[in-house]
């Protein structure tokens, strides 16, 4: 899975290529948890009890998703290596986002 260089984030969705809703249920807030040591200034004690800003587990339109910014990559290659093939292994559904210039 070759993600563009300018894009900024990626959607990774709870839906299969083959448009089966992805279990368990909970899938998006585990992805989280696992990379939640992951952040901006590096872990920090009771950083596990919340997300990292770099990794996001949210609800659009219906589907559960993790929002993953390229900054991870930056600060730990090997995590968003993980994330990415997570989603390769899993058959997930993944959307790139870029920023629009303001016009």
């Amino acid at each position: 899975m070759a993600i563009q260089p300018d894009t900024k984030e990626v959607f990774i969705q709870g839906v299969t290529l083959e448009g089966r809703t992805f279990r368990p249920s909970d899938w998006a807030e585990r992805l989280a948890g696992v990379m939640s040591q992951f952040r901006p200034g590096g872990a920090q004690p009771g950083s596990h009890l919340s997300y990292s800003p770099w990794c996001i587990p949210t609800t659009m339109g219906g589907i559960k998703c993790v929002v993953v910014h390229r900054d991870l990559q930056d600060y730990e290659p090997m995590a968003w290596d993980f994330v990415l093939n997570f989603a390769r292994d899993n058959h997930l559904q993944v959307v790139e986002a870029c920023l629009l210039p303001d016009a």
